[in-house]
């Protein structure tokens, strides 16, 4: 492999996965890292430890944002930011988000092993709540810091418990009182696992992450009648499971329709009353397309409810769909992305050019701030799983070459 001789170390990258994943590690393998709890307070600390050991100065925003500077020799100059998150999902894997925070703790290390100062200054970001899985808002820290939405809506969400996010940020000191919005920054690079199989089928080591897909998420509550299910004939029935289903299954031909890049998915479902002996009077669930190409998410918002409505209405029941948001397709920035396939090719990896399939901070960020992500293979394309898994070698690989990048940006001719 050619390239150059500032290698990270990768036991030590490999070593700090694996302690930061023995907090909320669960009994499967994975870890369960809640935002803002005890657990994701715990993550928060050791991290801090770890920048502080370096000599980084680390501040936390009013959502719980946190940045870790190192100077550069140019105080003049717009920061390079690099990082992700590591809260988690409820029985999550030991890498998603957390690669891309360590990694960036590495190459902090590693500059600082070898008494590299950079022209400019670096930032290393964990971003609160990526995730959305504790108050059901994915990509809160970020989205709030890029003003995709108030802090004082974000305040406001609660959890299952009626927690709401002021109060977990209050009650485990992580209400910072940085304002939480943009600042002068002059790039962004994130790593992560793909989350998905292609690079993995393929096998090359790098993801090149040109952008990410469009999206469109709603909330769907089918309201049917609940009654006796032995006494019920089929005449007299408004069953809004059925009609759920039937909706559900329209999602799925929905997706397929579009090829292989077509997503629909329906991950939550809730029932009621939710007795086996009574027809279901109600049913909550979420829906959810994505797309490379924003016509295509364009045109299944401006279809979709009708069709769904119709479906619905045939099984003799209501629905209330509500559209949660839109986002259209993210392109990331072509100079930062070239870094990265740079960095790649002078390293001698196997890559490919990528579209993100998930949502991720950058994502947010790349609305503000020239942006770009790298993509590491994970086995079997498994990700939100316990069973989530990369390999030593693919994790060194990522930070590799998200080391190339941030250096070359940081050292950049203005």
């Amino acid at each position: 492999m050619s390239g150059t001789n500032q290698r990270i170390d990768a036991k030590r990258l490999w070593d700090s996965l694996m302690s930061m994943a023995e907090i909320g590690a669960t009994p499967k393998g994975g870890v369960r890292r809640l935002t803002l709890t005890e657990v994701d307070k715990a993550g928060r600390q050791r991290f801090t430890e770890w920048c502080e050991a370096l000599g980084l100065t680390v501040r936390v925003d009013a959502i719980g944002n946190m940045f870790a500077r190192r100077e550069g020799r140019d105080p003049a100059r717009k920061p390079v930011l690099l990082g992700s998150h590591l809260d988690s999902q409820p029985s999550g894997g030991k890498f998603d988000g957390a690669l891309g925070v360590l990694a960036g703790l590495e190459v902090m290390r590693t500059l600082h092993d070898l008494n590299i100062q950079t022209e400019a200054p670096i930032e290393l970001v964990n971003w609160t709540d990526e995730e959305g899985s504790r108050f059901g808002h994915s990509l809160m820290g970020s989205g709030v810091w890029a003003g995709i939405y108030t802090q004082d809506k974000a305040y406001a969400l609660k959890d299952v418990e009626g927690v709401t996010v002021s109060e977990a940020l209050d009650a485990i000191g992580y209400k910072g009182p940085e304002p939480a919005k943009p600042f002068p920054a002059d790039a962004y690079f994130e790593l992560h696992i793909e989350q998905g199989p292609i690079l993995e089928r393929e096998g090359r080591q790098i993801g090149i992450v040109t952008g990410a897909q469009a999206q469109v998420w709603y909330d769907a509550v089918i309201t049917g009648q609940d009654s006796h299910a032995g006494t019920t004939p089929p005449s007299a029935r408004r069953d809004a499971l059925l009609a759920a289903a039937r909706v559900i299954e329209r999602v799925d031909a929905l997706m397929r329709e579009r090829g292989e890049d077509g997503r629909g998915t329906v991950g939550f479902l809730q029932v009621a009353p939710n007795s086996r002996n009574v027809v279901p009077g109600e049913v909550r669930f979420s829906v959810e397309f994505r797309h490379p190409e924003d016509a295509v998410i364009e045109h299944l918002a401006g279809t979709f409810p009708a069709e769904a409505q119709k479906i619905v209405a045939a099984n003799g029941c209501a629905l209330e769909l509500e559209e949660l948001f839109r986002i259209p397709m993210q392109p990331f920035d072509p100079a930062c992305v070239d870094l990265v396939r740079q960095g790649a090719a002078r390293l001698g990896y196997s890559a490919r050019e990528i579209v993100s399939g998930a949502g991720h901070d950058a994502v947010y960020v790349a609305r503000s701030v020239p942006t770009a992500m790298i993509f590491t293979p994970c086995k079997d394309g498994l990700s939100h799983n316990e069973a989530e898994s990369i390999l030593p070698e693919e994790a060194t690989a990522g930070c590799q070459v998200l080391f190339e990048a941030v250096v070359a940006r940081a050292n950049r001719a203005l």
